[in-house]
Order: C-alpha cells, then sequence, then structure tokens
C-alpha cells in the first residue's frame, strides 16, 4: 500500500491574506497615490497653456535651473566623498569609528531648520569663520555655496548607506588575486570593486537627488528668499503660496515631481539592464 501525502493548495487564497494586501495597497493609495493625482489634476484645471505661462516667468525658470545645478553638485560630491566615506568605515579600523558610524545617520533626526541654523551659526557673517571667508571674497550664507553645503549635510546617509552593505559583502579574494598577479590599487579598484558599488552608488545618489530636489528647511535658512540670485524651487514654491498664486506654486512643483520620478525610473531602468548584462 503505497500512502500519500496531500498539502493543501497554495492556490487558495485565504480571507487573511486579501485583507492585508488591500490594507498594504490601500495604505499606499492614500498617502502617495491620491496626493500624486490631486496635484497632478489640479496642475492641470487650467489647460497646460497656463502651466507653461507659470513656468515661462524668469524667477520660475530661474529658481528650477539653480535648483537642478546644485543638485547635480551635491550628487558629484556625495557619490565620491559618500563613497569614500564607507570604504573607510568597511575596510580600516581606527579609534573613533563607531562614533563615527553612528554620526552618518544624525542628518536623518535633526530637523532641516535647525541644520540651516547651524551652517549660519558657523558660515554666516558674524561668526568668525563667515568673517574669514569674507575677508577672503567667500561668500556662504546667503549665497549658492550655502545652499550645496546644506543639500550636502541632508543627503550624507544616502549614499553612505547604500555602499556600505555592498563592501561589507564584497570578499577580498579577488583582490588579493589581483594584486598577487600585478594589479596595482587604482586597477583593482576600477576593473574590480567599482563595477560591484556602481548599482549602490546610483541607488544612493538617485535617493539624495530627490532629497535635494525638494528640500526645503535648511535651504530657507542659509539661502534667504533673494529671487534671481538663492531663490530655489521649494522656496519659489512656499513664495508663490504666500502671495496666493496656487496656480504658480503647482507649475513649479509638478516640475519637481517629474523630475523625482524620472530619476527613479532612470534608476530602475539601469537596475534592469544591469541584471540583463550580468545574465
Amino acid at each position: 500500500m503505497i500512502l500519500r501525502i496531500t498539502r493543501p493548495q497554495s492556490h487558495v487564497t485565504s480571507p487573511g491574506r486579501i485583507g492585508l494586501r488591500s490594507a498594504g495597497a490601500g495604505y499606499i493609495l492614500v498617502l502617495v497615490v491620491l496626493p500624486i493625482l490631486a496635484i497632478t489634476w489640479e496642475a492641470f484645471r487650467k489647460g497646460p497653456g497656463a502651466i507653461l505661462a507659470d513656468l515661462a516667468r524668469p524667477e520660475a525658470l530661474y529658481s528650477l535651473r539653480l535648483t537642478f545645478i546644485l543638485a547635480f553638485a551635491m550628487i558629484l560630491i556625495n557619490s565620491v566623498m559618500g563613497t569614500l566615506t564607507a570604504w573607510v568605515l568597511v575596510r580600516y579600523r581606527f579609534p573613533g569609528k563607531a562614533l563615527i558610524n553612528a554620526l552618518i545617520d544624525l542628518p536623518f533626526a535633526i530637523p532641516t531648520v535647525v541644520t540651516g541654523l547651524m551652517l549660519v551659526v558657523l558660515y554666516g557673517p558674524a561668526s568668525a569663520m563667515g568673517s574669514f571667508l569674507n575677508r577672503h571674497g567667500v561668500e556662504v550664507i546667503y549665497a549658492k555655496p550655502g545652499i550645496v553645503l546644506a543639500l550636502l549635510f541632508v543627503t550624507l546617509p544616502f549614499v553612505v548607506r547604500a555602499v556600505q552593505p555592498v563592501l561589507m559583502a564584497m570578499d577580498t579574494e579577488m583582490e588579493e588575486a589581483a594584486a598577487s598577479l600585478g594589479a596595482g590599487r587604482w586597477t583593482i579598484f576600477r576593473r574590480i570593486l567599482f563595477p560591484s558599488m556602481t548599482p549602490a552608488i546610483l541607488t544612493g545618489a538617485a535617493q539624495a537627488f530627490s532629497k535635494a530636489l525638494g528640500e526645503f528647511g535648511s535651504v530657507v535658512i542659509v539661502a534667504g528668499n533673494i529671487p534671481m540670485r538663492t531663490q530655489v524651487a521649494p522656496v519659489y514654491i512656499y513664495g508663490e503660496i504666500e502671495s496666493y498664486n496656487t496656480s504658480g506654486a503647482l507649475a513649479v512643483s509638478l516640475v519637481l515631481l517629474a523630475g523625482s520620478f524620472a530619476v527613479l525610473i532612470l534608476l530602475n531602468l539601469a537596475r534592469r539592464f544591469g541584471r540583463c548584462g550580468d545574465a
């Protein structure tokens, strides 16, 4: 006699699973999808011509251009320095390493307005550092360098925390084998390490870029609200709302939203092509 052991059919969906899926999907719908649909609908309510007219204003164009340029500058710096920081934290042992590792996440905990205030206290015209820099022709606060510093601070953890797990999981045997065959440090980094770290660097950079596009609290403190000089897009949006020009605020907001979406889509496409290449 042969006994057959039958298992419950896995394709049967229980009410509990349906409830969990519905709760998860509903949560995302309420928190993410509905606000995006609402702002898009409101922006297009007067037609594309009204959006283009609001975006054609010199102040709006300047704020958007300044926002994207400074966000790209921040990405270039943080991608290099964030990767270097992750490398040092993973590959080296030194006194104070645990403290530095903990400080990496501090920008997540500090309110962004406090970040801006800290930078003003350190680099403001009334501070010793600010006075020294001003005497040598370097203006930080209420200027573009201050905006970049604020963006660097608030986005520091993204690249570091994206690259760190990859470095921790990488086996050093390939590096040692390449070194034994006469490869230099730069060749090992370029041919072995960097290709493995690139997806993580891109992920952290994309997240940092999206964060920089919408950063308001720290930037409004260090940059002020100077049109055609230091007025970035989030500060411009706030000013338009205060001036009761909702359509102007919606038009610029729509561009920032589209920019963030484009970055995330490009990141997903890069990951997909990367997997196809590995296959």
